[in-house]
């Protein structure tokens, strides 16, 4: 039974457009994967989203497309459940809660916030972006998630949800669940193909450097025949003295399942241009399914808001038990109906 499972929530952001393989292979698809052992919840955080300006049809647009390519790589509404985070209130309303339990101080030390206001400078840094924290511990706190997949830039940020539910649970008694960091086995870091020295990304400054899953496959074989290695032929993996070569090792290894020293073999004494000739290939045949499954789930909206609103029905159920518990235990009057 999915109840006996310990339970995981994760969110991601729907103002990517298309994932990269960096998302893909460091997060999404380890929830596809998580979804087989544990009671897992999933969301596309669409009010973390509007911390910044957003065009409201592309915002839309951006969900949608978040949904599908979450869809098309594998994450199943039975095995698990799938919703927008804007279609459980619950999240803005216990969001409050941990806005008034947080202290100025701790919000103010979020690392994260400090890089973003930084880029936007403080006039155009909205309150929304310095108390998000709040909302994402009011999220993971929503489902009494057990377990909460993190990579080392949200760190801080579940250090945060342990404290205020420990706070909560000390000031108005147990109430909820301290989630545990999932700490993601062996993920593998893809580098930039252009810069294998800075972590793939949207914001790199070379576009060359970055796979994006919904491109044309032709595009993505050029941008990986082009990839910078360095003047040596020797295929190997070294970090520190091969960046690029060792970040094509990685991707092909992941994709294929081979292991690094088995390509090492496979390709000693061929030059670069033989592996990246088969690496090409491998992302071909990786990415063309997964754009066609995303795109069928595009053309076909109904179905996908079917899967959005039995998601957010399944969420609510969780969520509004934990809210009225929070409620109670704080003194707020219950609603009579």
């Amino acid at each position: 039974m999915a109840s006996e499972r310990p339970r995981v929530l994760s969110g991601i952001q729907p103002t990517s457009g298309s994932f990269h393989l960096g998302n893909y292979l460091g997060a999404v698809r380890q929830w596809v994967a998580l979804q087989e052992s544990h009671d897992a919840f999933y969301m596309v955080v669409d009010l973390h989203a509007i911390t910044v300006p957003q065009d409201p049809a592309q915002l839309r647009a951006n969900t949608r497309l978040a949904v599908a390519q979450l869809l098309a790589a594998g994450l199943d509404p039975e095995r698990c459940t799938l919703f927008a985070q804007s279609h459980v209130p619950e999240h803005a309303q216990l969001g409050w809660v941990m806005n008034c339990l947080a202290g100025f101080g701790e919000a103010s030390r979020m690392t994260q916030f400090k890089d973003k206001s930084a880029r936007h400078g403080a006039d155009r840094t909205t309150v929304g972006l310095f108390t998000y924290p709040m909302l994402m511990v009011a999220d993971i706190l929503l489902y009494q998630a057990d377990e909460v997949p993190v990579g080392e830039d949200q760190r801080q940020h579940l250090e945060l949800t342990r404290n205020l539910a420990e706070r909560f649970n000390g000031t108005y008694g147990e109430t909820f669940t301290v989630p545990d960091p999932y700490i993601l086995k062996e993920t593998a870091k893809i580098y930039d193909l252009q810069d294998p020295s800075s972590k793939m990304s949207k914001s790199a400054a070379n576009p060359k450097g970055l796979i994006n899953l919904l491109d044309d496959p032709k595009a993505t074989a050029k941008k990986v025949k082009s990839a910078v290695t360095d003047t040596d032929t020797v295929i190997r993996f070294d970090r520190a003295e091969k960046p690029g070569v060792s970040n094509l090792l990685t991707i092909y290894s992941t994709l294929t399942g081979a292991s690094v020293p088995e390509l090492e073999q496979k390709y000693e004494g061929k030059g670069y241009g033989a592996l990246k000739t088969d690496l090409a290939e491998v992302m071909v045949d990786f990415v063309t399914p997964f754009r066609t499954r995303a795109q069928e789930y595009l053309d076909d909206t109904e179905t996908m808001d079917a899967i959005l609103a039995e998601g957010a029905e399944k969420a609510r159920a969780v969520a509004a038990e934990t809210l009225a518990s929070v409620y109670d235990r704080m003194g707020l009057l219950p609603a009579k109906h």
